[in-house]
């Protein structure tokens, strides 16, 4: 390490150590923000892997009549399949349907029923969860021969309810980011009121550096050094309470929140990298907005 760089760091440390409680709010509050942010991020990104799974068990029912014919069927079945956004159309006997039904529900078959009274089906599969909705009412407009009456008992879909469970999540969404965006500004501004204490109490002596042929970026060298500091000391320790809670917390939650093999959040290390780089950028976006407001040299 050179006589300069070692120069650096020292006047970095003794800023630092200068003004101790004002540097320990701005790591403190980095802190609070990096913590949330890499909450924000993993619920986020399982929230979205989530809302995808739901998307891709959006399906489209069209039931039959007890008189429908073989044909009627068929035909409501081609008809179906020529419409691009459809990606599968399986057929359901009343048969199958009832199988099913007794697996799942066997309570319901405790007593002996007269009769089989599930129709036949076409269960229809759209290439995106958003055709759904559109494709059901398609369907529904058609009034194909032999599909039930009225058409919102022959021709059903679950769009209803998954349109509010993703308007919650996207709630969720919107109230973490914008707590995000509110602690994120309180780190760069707190960092940036850091930044500017040590300038105060260290204008003589840059007063002095700059009269002995200082350049500018050796007199600003510190005062940044000290902010992406504060900035990654504040993401460091947010990443090692995130590890804590991954390994104490998150096992006892994950049971309880469901999803799908194909749900999860953005992998850890790569929202750990994340959090590192977003505090270096805090202490950098602090440093320069002092340093470009209050340093004139």
């Amino acid at each position: 390490m050179s006589a300069r760089t070692r120069l650096l760091f020292s006047e970095a440390w003794s800023s630092i150590t200068a003004n101790i409680s004002t540097t320990f709010a701005a790591t403190m509050t980095v802190l609070i923000g990096m913590f949330l942010l890499g909450l924000f991020i993993a619920l986020g990104t399982w929230v979205l892997s989530w809302s995808d799974h739901v998307k891709k068990e959006l399906q489209v029912k069209v039931y039959f009549t007890s008189t429908a014919t073989q044909q009627q069927e068929a035909f409501v079945g081609l008809q179906i399949r020529k419409d691009p956004r459809v990606k599968l159309v399986t057929y359901v006997s009343k048969a199958a349907a009832e199988k099913k039904m007794r697996k799942q529900f066997p309570q319901l078959y405790a007593t002996p029923l007269p009769g089989n009274p599930l129709p036949d089906a076409w269960v229809v599969t759209p290439t995106k969860g958003e055709f759904t909705p559109i494709l059901g009412a398609k369907i529904r407009s058609a009034h194909y021969p032999g599909v039930e009456t009225p058409g919102a008992q022959g021709v059903q879909w679950g769009a209803q309810t998954a349109k509010r469970i993703l308007t919650i999540a996207e709630v969720v969404w919107i109230a973490f980011l914008i707590a995000v965006v509110l602690l994120i500004t309180a780190s760069t501004l707190l960092i940036a009121n850091t930044i500017r204490l040590s300038i105060f109490a260290r204008r003589r002596e840059i007063e002095v550096m700059k009269l002995v042929g200082a350049t500018n970026w050796f007199v600003r060298g510190p005062f940044m050094l000290e902010g992406l500091i504060c900035g990654l000391g504040g993401s460091i320790l947010a990443v090692i309470l995130l590890v804590l809670g991954k390994e104490i917390a998150l096992p006892s939650i994950l049971p309880h929140i469901g999803g799908g093999s194909d749900v999860h959040a953005l992998p850890f290390a790569l929202n750990a990298l994340s959090l590192l780089g977003a505090g270096l950028l805090l202490g950098a976006a602090g440093s320069g907005l002092t340093l470009r407001r209050f340093l004139q040299v």
